[in-house]
Parts: C-alpha cells; sequence; structure tokens
C-alpha cells in the first residue's frame, strides 16, 4: 500500500503543479490547443492515474502511471533542452531555464515513473492465491 500512495503522490504533486502554472502559459498558439490547456490534460491524466492506483494497484495501474508519469518528465525535459517549433494544433514550448515550480513538477514525474516501474514489476510478482481445499 506504500508504494501505491507514493506512486500516487507523485502524480498528485505533478498535477497541482501543472494546474498552478496552466493559466501563466495558456498564451501561444491562437489557432491550436495551447500550452495551458495542455497542462490541464496532462493533470487530468496524471490525476486519473494516480486514483487508479490507489484504488487498484493492479500492473494496468501502474503502467498507466508509468505512461503518464514517463512522458510528462520527457516532455519537461525536451523543452527544456530543444527548441521544437509549433506543429499542427500543439504551440512552440520551448522553456530553456529551471525554476522551482518546473523542477518540482520533474522530480516528481521521475519519481513517479521510478515508482510504477517498481509496482509494475511487484504487481507481476503476485501469485493467485488457490481456496482453500476442504479435507472433507
Amino acid at each position: 500500500m506504500t508504494l501505491r500512495i507514493l506512486t500516487a503522490g507523485a502524480l498528485f504533486i505533478d498535477a497541482g503543479v501543472h494546474i498552478h502554472l496552466a493559466p501563466g502559459y495558456q498564451a501561444g498558439n491562437s489557432a491550436g490547443i495551447g500550452q495551458g490547456n495542455l497542462f490541464l490534460l496532462e493533470s487530468a491524466a496524471a490525476v486519473l492515474a494516480g486514483l487508479f492506483v490507489l484504488l487498484r494497484g493492479s500492473r494496468a495501474a501502474y503502467a498507466v502511471a508509468f505512461v503518464v508519469s514517463l512522458s510528462a518528465f520527457i516532455a519537461v525535459v525536451v523543452y527544456r533542452y530543444v527548441d521544437i517549433p509549433a506543429f499542427g494544433p500543439f504551440p512552440a514550448m520551448y522553456d530553456p531555464v529551471w525554476f522551482f515550480e518546473k523542477t518540482v513538477s520533474a522530480v516528481a514525474e521521475a519519481a513517479g515513473a521510478v515508482l510504477a516501474a517498481v509496482g509494475f514489476a511487484r504487481a507481476g510478482r503476485r501469485t493467485p492465491r488457490r481456496p482453500a481445499r476442504s479435507s472433507a
């Protein structure tokens, strides 16, 4: 249960930071989605993955948590170091600085990915319990 709480906690921290930052990042591609809306979508995914892990703790729940955490971590690192231009409805999100909230989010995402991977591996080692046989 501790692993489930820690994994969900990392996802909830990530979601909280993205919700907090979303209004300041909304300006952008007027014809597209906007970075603030992408932050809100990522927050929703993180909250749902966190709840899934808390409620189920299954391999599927940890897999979802892993994908959400790792994809968010990769995005923050890539957009920190690589200036990817706007494409389709997605705005250019290059942000070449580290600041407190961004760092907290990246650490939570990395921790969430590692914890989810551990949870996935541990959930796979569980053996199904056999029903008790009667001695009649």
